[in-house]
């Protein structure tokens, strides 16, 4: 058994989480590891098994985790060699959300949980490894596979995006415990906890917690017969208490009371026994939390029926992302979700619009343009819209735009009311410049790309990063077409838009001080958003559409493509990547501090180590500039 033990451990410790323990902690483990040999398609567990015990790592072979949406199997990942999957038996109680099935002959490692769980207490790397992971957006599998050591938590996390949102999202819970010390009477206790209609009661010494009592105690030591009634309480706690700091996330207290196998956790002031009680979370709170998750949040857009519904789900949307920002969850994860929820409170309004109005009269597609057509929209920024019908008959034409503009000013008024402010722009549907049939849209698209010179007035190139948020795909396609299709060898188009990206004014000076605003209402701030975030995404889609690539929106992504696709110059392409997260962080950062778009950052209010960190995210914009002139042959800035 030895052997077979050490041979597990070895092929253990190469991989994620396993590589943070030593080869002792390894070998205990893996005397307890079952090993499954599973044939060809044999299934390991499916939707709505009860939990196993243990989870599980591939050995060798592939198995795919699937679902069930509409009838139809989904392969939602393949978890190749290293990877670990089956997860749920750690974070959640119900039973599983998913099948696993061995695409290949499969050997399979079961390691109990209860086994793992002590490493997972005493090693933070693990415990995080886990809880990262356990929030990967696995929606987008053909990302995943094959990099090794992932995690694929089994939720049902890629129809609602659950799990990550668990690990950001931060809880409601009793911020006035009642406390009572060591000596008191249990009598007297039960009495004031009745009192009080709570179910728990810290035991403090000099206000620190040394254990707890709940109504569980109560019926199993009292009510049975074990303790009198005229004990002290301290006979009876359970102790020691399990702690935590006061902004712990939904999955690291779920996690917390599952390894701990406790119902409640004491908040303490730094997370320790050792500091005063601040509150009380219960496994209550940790349902009640379960309420506002994402997927919960979209399915309660679905259900709106009046602005001021979206408004309150917009502004709980707020609150997370201030939630998600302090625990320093990645702000790409961030974007993500704030994307998606945005996505469905503009679609809701567009739904919510036609119900008021009757049926379109032909088949449409509202796209979102500018920073949330690029999935970038974490603050409430002003509207982007563009409306675009199918052709008609010219006798109709006037009809059917009527509809279209009406649909259009009763969505925008419904987004104003959400918090959207109108573009100040008028880039919107509601415009009659922007709401027309796909003909005039196609010529609308040639005439700028291909004398772009001549109207370069109202050439915005936030009319390159669109988003469909409703109506009809096959539309968006066709003007994905033509873009991409005149962008081919067209000197003249990308002379302008490399112009365009160069022409924004420096974020710093010679010296290198930020230069700030001299005048107006931002006097002395740094506009970060004209400065530091426009030049980098006016860059990144200057080069994208140049290279022919489509479907890439987001600027961070573009960065990431650019980096594969130009691999001499992925350097830069990589610190702009980079560079990008740590503006828009900045700038979410700003934005929610003053409730407004976060454009201008006050310099004053900011450390010296955040102002640094903003330094550096601009260095690789010299580069970048660079690299525009000498690929566009840009001549006239120097």
């Amino acid at each position: 058994m030895n052997t077979i033990a050490e041979h597990i451990a070895d092929f253990l410790k190469e991989y994620p989480p396993f590589d943070n323990l030593t080869f002792q902690e390894l070998s205990d483990i893996a005397t307890n590891i079952r090993v499954i040999n599973l044939e060809k398609h044999a299934v390991l567990f499916q939707i709505n098994d009860l939990l196993h015990d243990s989870f599980y790592v591939v050995a060798s072979g592939v198995i795919n985790l699937t679902t069930i949406a509409d009838a139809e199997e989904t392969i939602i990942n393949k978890c190749h060699e290293g990877d670990i999957f089956g997860l749920r038996p750690f974070f959640a109680k119900n039973n599983y959300m998913m099948t696993a099935k061995a695409r290949e002959e499969s050997i399979i490692y079961a390691i109990p949980i209860a086994v793992f769980r002590p490493f997972v207490a005493n090693n933070s790397d693990v415990l995080n490894f886990l809880l990262e992971n356990f929030a990967i957006n696995s929606r987008h599998a053909k990302d995943n596979v094959n990099s090794n050591g992932k995690l694929i938590s089994d939720t049902a996390f890629y129809v609602d995006q659950q799990s990550e949102m668990q690990y950001i999202q931060s809880l409601a819970y009793n911020n006035s415990p009642l406390t009572t010390e060591s000596n008191s009477i249990i009598k007297d206790v039960a009495i004031l906890m009745t009192e009080s209609m709570v179910d728990n009661i810290v035991i403090c010494e000099k206000n620190n917690p040394i254990g707890i009592v709940t109504n569980a105690d109560l019926s199993s030591k009292i009510a049975t017969g074990r303790y009198p009634i005229t004990e002290t309480i301290d006979k009876i706690m359970s102790s020691p208490v399990v702690t935590v700091i006061e902004n712990v996330s939904l999955a690291e207290a779920q996690l917390l009371m599952l390894k701990n196998n406790v119902t409640h956790l004491c908040v303490t002031k730094d997370g320790t026994s050792k500091s005063a009680v601040k509150g009380i979370i219960s496994e209550h709170d940790l349902i009640v939390a379960q309420a506002s998750n994402p997927g919960v949040l979209i399915k309660e857009i679905k259900r709106s029926q009046l602005p001021k519904d979206l408004k309150q789900i917009r502004d709980r949307l707020s609150d997370l992302i201030q939630n998600s920002i302090q625990k320093n969850i990645p702000i790409s994860h961030i974007s993500n979700i704030a994307s998606e929820i945005n996505l469905a409170i503009i679609k809701r309004a567009v739904e919510l619009s036609i119900l008021d109005l009757g049926s379109p009269p032909a088949r449409f597609a509202w796209l979102s343009i500018g920073s949330q057509g690029r999935k970038e929209q974490l603050l409430l920024t002003d509207q982007d819209s563009i409306l675009i019908f199918e052709d008609v008959a010219p006798e109709k034409y006037r009809e059917v735009k009527d509809y279209f503009l009406r649909l259009a000013k009763r969505t925008t008024s419904i987004l104003e009311k959400v918090g959207y402010e109108y573009c100040p722009n008028g880039h919107m549907g509601s415009n009659m410049l922007w709401c027309k049939s796909l003909t005039d849209w196609t010529k609308q698209y040639n005439s700028w790309m291909n004398t772009p010179g001549e109207n370069s007035n109202d050439l915005s190139s936030i009319f390159f990063d669109y988003e469909i948020v409703f109506g009809e795909p096959k539309i968006e396609e066709v003007i994905e077409n033509v873009i991409f299709k005149n962008a081919v060898n067209n000197t003249l188009f990308f002379d302008f838009l490399g112009n365009d990206a160069l022409k924004r004014n420096s974020p710093l000076s010679f010296f290198k001080k930020f230069i700030v605003e001299e005048e107006g209402p931002h006097k002395t701030k740094f506009d970060i958003k004209t400065r530091a975030l426009m030049p980098l995404i006016d860059a990144a889609r200057l080069l994208i559409l140049n290279a022919n690539i489509k479907g890439i929106k987001n600027t961070y992504l573009r960065f990431k493509q650019l980096a594969i696709t130009d691999s001499k110059n992925a350097e830069i392409y990589l610190s702009c990547a980079e560079a990008f997260l740590t503006l828009s962080k900045f700038r979410t950062v700003e934005g929610l501090k003053n409730d407004d778009s976060g454009q201008y950052i006050n310099l004053r209010e900011m450390s010296k180590t955040d102002k640094e960190k903003l330094k550096n995210a601009l260095t690789p914009m010299k580069d970048l500039e660079e690299l525009i002139k000498s690929k566009f042959q840009l001549t006239q800035f120097s």
